[in-house]
C-alpha cells in the first residue's frame, strides 16, 4: 500500500539505495585494507587523529534515532521533548574527560569489559557483559527498524526489504575492514548528514515561518507548548541519563577512546558532542511543522523523513534519503564492530579460549558480525513496537551503569559489592518504572537508585583499587618478574 507522502518513485528509490550501498561498501574495502592485524580489525591501529575521531563519534551519535526518535519526541511531548533528546550530547562531552584517563589507565585495553573485569571481578564483568550485549542488540534492532521505516517513509520500499539491505551493507563492509573501515566510512558520513542538516534547515524555514508554527501549534496541540508538562520534563532527564549511560558502558565508545592517540580522545569527545548538539533541535523543529504544512503523519517516528522530503520536493528528497542512509549506516557499522568486538574479546578469548591465535579470533569475530546481523533481522521483521519504546527499554539497565564506572575510573573507593548490586537494584527499578510509569521514566530511576546502592557501599565497605592493576599487560609482567625473582 503507498503511504500519500511519497516523495520519490520506487525506482528512484532502488537506484538512490544502489548507489549508496555499492559507495560505502566500496569506501569500506578501500580503508579496510589497512586492518591486518586484530588490533587493526578491532582498533584501527590504536592511532586515529583529531578529525577522524571527531568523525567518527558525531556519526555515530547521529544515528537514527537522533533523525527520526528526536522528532517523534517533538511530536509527542512538545518543545521540552525536542530539548530533551539534545540533552544526550552530554553523554559525549561528559565522556571528553573519561576518555583520556581510560587510555592513560589502559594503554593497552581492548572493551569496556576489560575494565569492569580488572576494577571489580568476575561476577560484576559477567552482569556488566549481559547489560552491555543487551542494550547493543536493542540499539541494532532500533536502528534495523529504522532503516526500512525510512525507505518506506521515503520511497515506498517495502519495510522488511529495506531493513535488510541497511543491515546487509553494514555487514559486508564491517566484515571486511572492521574499525579502520568503520571509521572511514564514517568520516564521509558525517560530512554528509551535516551538509543535509543545513540544507533541510533552510528549506523548512523559507516554506513556514515561526509565528505560522506557533500559532497552528496554540490552536490546534497547545500541549505541546505547555513548559510544565509533567511527561515532558520527565522525559529531559531521563534522556540526559540515558544518553550518559549509553555512552558510558557501551563499547562503541570505549573502542574509540582505545583507538584514538593518547592526545586525540578528549578533544575529539568535546567536538563531537558540541557539533552534534544542535542536530536534535534541527530535526525536533521540523516536526513540530508538520501541523502548519497539512502533512499527515501515520506513524510518529515517520515524521521527519516526511516532512523533510515534503519541504524540499523530489529533487530535494535524494538529500533526505542520502542523509537518512548515512545517520543509519554509520551506527549499524559500528554497533556490528564493537559489539562483536565484545563478544570475541570477553567472552570468546577470556572465557573460552584464552589461547586463540589471531587468525581464530578474526574467524570468530566475523561469525559473531554474521550472526548479530541476522539476529537483529529476525526480530526487526514483525515491526514491533515504535523506535521510542524498542529503544527505552534498555535504558533503566544502561542508566544503571553510569555510577560503576564513572566512580569506578576516579574513586579509589568504589568498590565490586556497590558496582555489581547498584547494577542490579537500579535494571529491576527501572524496569519496574518502565511497565508502571513509562518509557520516559525508566533510565531516570535506573539511574537514581544506582548511584544510592554506589555510594552507600563505597561508604561503608571503602576499597582501596591499585590503578595500576588496569594496565593489564604491564601490571602482569611486573608480577611476574617479582614472583620469578622471589622464587629464586
Amino acid at each position: 500500500m503507498r503511504h500519500q507522502s511519497y516523495m520519490i518513485s520506487q525506482e528512484t528509490g532502488w537506484i538512490l539505495l544502489g548507489a549508496l550501498s555499492v559507495l560505502w561498501i566500496l569506501l569500506g574495502i578501500y580503508w579496510g585494507r589497512k586492518a591486518k592485524s586484530m588490533d587493526g580489525f578491532m582498533l584501527a591501529g590504536r592511532n586515529v587523529g583529531l578529525a577522524f575521531g571527531t568523525a567518527t563519534a558525531m556519526a555515530t551519535w547521529v544515528t537514527s534515532n537522533t533523525t527520526m526518535l528526536a522528532p517523534q519526541f517533538a511530536l509527542e511531548l512538545g518543545v521540552w521533548g525536542m530539548l530533551a533528546y539534545s540533552t544526550a550530547a552530554f553523554g559525549l562531552l561528559l565522556f571528553a574527560p573519561l576518555a583520556k584517563r581510560i587510555r592513560s589507565l589502559m594503554p593497552g585495553g581492548y572493551t569496556s569489559g576489560d575494565f569492569i573485569r580488572l576494577r571489580y571481578g568476575k561476577a560484576t564483568w559477567i552482569l556488566f557483559l549481559v547489560i552491555s550485549i543487551f542494550y547493543g542488540f536493542t540499539w541494532l534492532i532500533s536502528m534495523g527498524m529504522a532503516g526500512g521505516i525510512l525507505m518506506n517513509a521515503i520511497a515506498g520500499i517495502p519495510y522488511a526489504t529495506g531493513m535488510t539491505i541497511i543491515l546487509a551493507v553494514c555487514t559486508g563492509y564491517t566484515l571486511f575492514g572492521g574499525l579502520y573501515a568503520v571509521i572511514g566510512t564514517d568520516y564521509i558520513q558525517s560530512l554528509i548528514i551535516m551538509a543535509g542538516i543545513v540544507v533541510v534547515g533552510i528549506a523548512v524555514m523559507n516554506k513556514v515561518d515561526l509565528d505560522t508554527v506557533y500559532n497552528h501549534l496554540r490552536t490546534d496541540k497547545p500541549m505541546l507548548l505547555k513548559a510544565l508538562q509533567p511527561a515532558a520534563m520527565m522525559a529531559v532527564f531521563n534522556n540526559l541519563l540515558f544518553g550518559l549511560g549509553e555512552v558510558f558502558h557501551s563499547n562503541v565508545w570505549w573502542s574509540r577512546a582505545f583507538a584514538m592517540r593518547g592526545e586525540v580522545g578528549k578533544k575529539a569527545y568535546t567536538l563531537a558532542g558540541f557539533a552534534w548538539l544542535p542536530i536534535p533541535v534541527a530535526a525536533g523543529f521540523i516536526a513540530l511543522t508538520s501541523g502548519a504544512l497539512g502533512i499527515n503523519v501515520t506513524s510518529p517516528d515517520m515524521v521527519g523523513p516526511l516532512v523533510a522530503a515534503n519541504v524540499l520536493g523530489k529533487a530535494g528528497a535524494v538529500i533526505v534519503f542520502a542523509v537518512f542512509f548515512c545517520s543509519l549506516a554509520s551506527s549499524v557499522d559500528s554497533l556490528l564492530a564493537s559489539t562483536s568486538d565484545l563478544i570475541t574479546e570477553d567472552i570468546y578469548r577470556k572465557m573460552i579460549n584464552p589461547s586463540a591465535n589471531q587468525q581464530q579470533l578474526r574467524k570468530v569475530s566475523a561469525g559473531i558480525i554474521i550472526g548479530l546481523a541476522v539476529l537483529a533481522w529476525l526480530v526487526c521483521l514483525p515491526r514491533i513496537g515504535t523506535l521510542a519504546t524498542v529503544l527505552f527499554f534498555a535504558g533503566p539497565m544502561v542508566g544503571s551503569t553510569i555510577w560503576p564506572v564513572a566512580t569506578g575510573l576516579y574513586w579509589k573507593k568504589a568498590n565490586a559489592k556497590g558496582a555489581i548490586w547498584g547494577m542490579l537494584a537500579g535494571s529491576l527499578a527501572g524496569l519496574a518504572a518502565y511497565f508502571e510509569l513509562g518509557w520516559y521514566t525508566a533510565s531516570l530511576v535506573g539511574a537514581a537508585v544506582s548511584m544510592v546502592v554506589v555510594v552507600a557501599f563505597s561508604y561503608f565497605f571503602p576499597d582501596n583499587f591499585d590503578w595500576r592493576r588496569l594496565d593489564e599487560k604491564h601490571h602482569g609482567d611486573a608480577a611476574q618478574k617479582a614472583s620469578s625473582h622471589v622464587f629464586h
